[in-house]
């Protein structure tokens, strides 16, 4: 019997009927929007949200505390659950990092249990894609340890891929400088960002265009994705619905069985990149970066 729980953070992007088919422990990041008290990201309207950048509010967000992590997880030892965590890039945020000091704290109060943590080095629908593959494994009969180790095999395989329609958002959270943010948007440039096999978020191109950008997105997984081994890609924006529904065509013109699962960036993300991102993300050929 598998009687493990699997534990994420809402850094995954999964939607509510995945969270809820899977039973998957989801602790929740907190948002907060200009002076207003913060926010759980899963009790924030994600339309409302993006209006709301649009018009001008800062949105900033903060870890999943010790505190928090500890009462979810002990609550689930209580119940004879064994645990694996899998979290938000360690290289992003200090969420993965508080999940784990929390599992190993309890270690020695629950000798029988075991307790497992993965730093993705994923973010959005990168790192939901892994726990949702995790759940099909431990749907399937996997082992904790089967699905663990299955995990970090494929993590560094997880490709994402991301464009955002506004670059001052990207100005806003320092990763592009004003004068940049000012002439890409003169000349209607549009980022390409990744995220590298060390967890972090990287600038390796810019086209002109939206468009441009869209199809950009599409001809890189054309050129590395593995649709024979894994036959799921993932998709996921912040209020652009249009845009990922012109790459999801793209996508199942060219791999036929393919199942593409499109969501929400959401609160969390979306304080970065602003309204207007895609990202796609799927199991590579090459690790992430190559």
């Amino acid at each position: 019997m598998n009687n493990f729980d699997i534990f994420t953070d809402s850094s995954c992007d999964l939607n509510k009927d995945m969270i809820e088919k899977y039973n998957l422990k989801v602790m929740q990041l907190e948002v907060h929007i200009d002076d207003n008290p913060p926010v759980l990201n899963n009790e924030i309207d994600i339309k409302a949200f993006y209006d709301q950048l649009r018009n001008g509010a800062n949105a900033k967000t903060s870890a999943v505390t010790l505190g928090q992590f500890e009462e979810k997880m002990r609550k689930s030892l209580d119940e004879g659950k064994d645990i694996l965590y899998i979290g938000f890039s360690s290289g992003l945020s200090v969420t993965y990092n508080n999940g784990a000091m929390v599992l190993d704290e309890l270690m020695p109060e629950y000798p029988d249990r075991k307790m497992y943590h993965v730093d993705t080095l994923c973010a959005s629908v990168g790192q939901g894609l892994l726990v949702f593959y995790a759940a099909k494994l431990r749907e399937e009969g996997a082992t904790i340890e089967e699905v663990r180790d299955k995990i970090v095999e494929k993590m560094d395989y997880i490709h994402h891929q991301v464009t955002v329609d506004d670059l001052f958002f990207l100005k806003r959270g320092g990763r592009i400088d004003a004068a940049t943010a000012v002439i890409g948007s003169v000349l209607k440039f549009k980022p390409i960002i990744i995220v590298d096999i060390e967890g972090h978020l990287i600038n390796v191109d810019k086209v002109r265009g939206r468009k441009a950008s869209i199809k950009e997105l599409f001809d890189r997984m054309k050129a590395n994705a593995n649709i024979e081994e894994f036959g799921y890609v993932f998709i996921s924006q912040s209020d652009c619905l249009d845009d990922v529904k012109a790459l999801e065509a793209m996508i199942k013109e060219e791999y036929k069985s393919v199942e593409v699962v499109i969501g929400d960036i959401g609160p969390v993300i979306g304080a970065h990149t602003g309204p207007g991102a895609v990202a796609l993300c799927y199991l590579g050929k090459t690790t992430k970066g190559n």
